[in-house]
């Protein structure tokens, strides 16, 4: 199997039911890549954590803070927390997205609606939390740092989010996903 190209491993690969393109084999699809980059729901979800994400680099420069090239490309990448919550968009486009593909009495939508309370939960509460812990151990220890010439590593602050940023990035994940559904 080693060198053959890669059609003829593909060959070998069993029939897969695809709901999407009425298909029952990979071969017949085009690939699951291309399955997966046509599907709705993945698409939605995709595109509201992107927009979130480049909503956060927007705002950032609106409230007149000049970054640096390297820092906006974090924002726009990388970064947790501020407005909007990208979790909380991504999340919520999720379960808007199944509940129009599945419907709200499937299972699936369900088990979605528990994960985007649990996502939502943990960035209003524990992330937020730990991150508000993190920065009062940062300042006392830059204090005791000063007082007593000893070396201070800070820890890393996790940002989480305040409910309007949870509440902005629902709606964005919302929109975004109606959006789709309905487009």
């Amino acid at each position: 199997m080693i060198g053959q190209p890669f059609s003829l491993v593909l060959d070998k690969v069993p029939y897969i039911y695809n709901p999407y393109t009425m298909s029952s084999s990979l071969n017949e699809t085009g690939g699951t890549l291309k399955v997966l980059l046509l599907n709705h729901v993945f698409l939605s979800t995709a595109c509201s954590l992107c927009v979130a994400q480049v909503l956060k680099a927007i705002i950032f420069l609106l409230r007149g803070r000049r970054g640096k090239a390297r820092e906006l490309i974090e924002i726009t990448f990388w970064r947790t927390g501020g407005m909007p919550s990208s979790h909380a968009a991504l999340v919520s486009a999720l379960t808007t997205s199944i509940a129009f593909k599945e419907g709200i009495t499937s299972n699936l939508f369900i088990l979605s609606l528990w994960f985007m309370l649990v996502v939502i939960r943990d960035a209003l509460g524990v992330r937020r939390s730990s991150g508000l812990q993190a920065r009062a151990l940062n300042n006392l220890g830059r204090q005791i740092s000063e007082k007593t010439d000893c070396a201070f590593s800070p820890v890393k602050e996790i940002q989480g989010h305040t409910p309007l940023e949870v509440v902005v990035g629902v709606l964005l994940g919302i929109f975004i996903a109606t959006g789709f559904a309905l487009l």
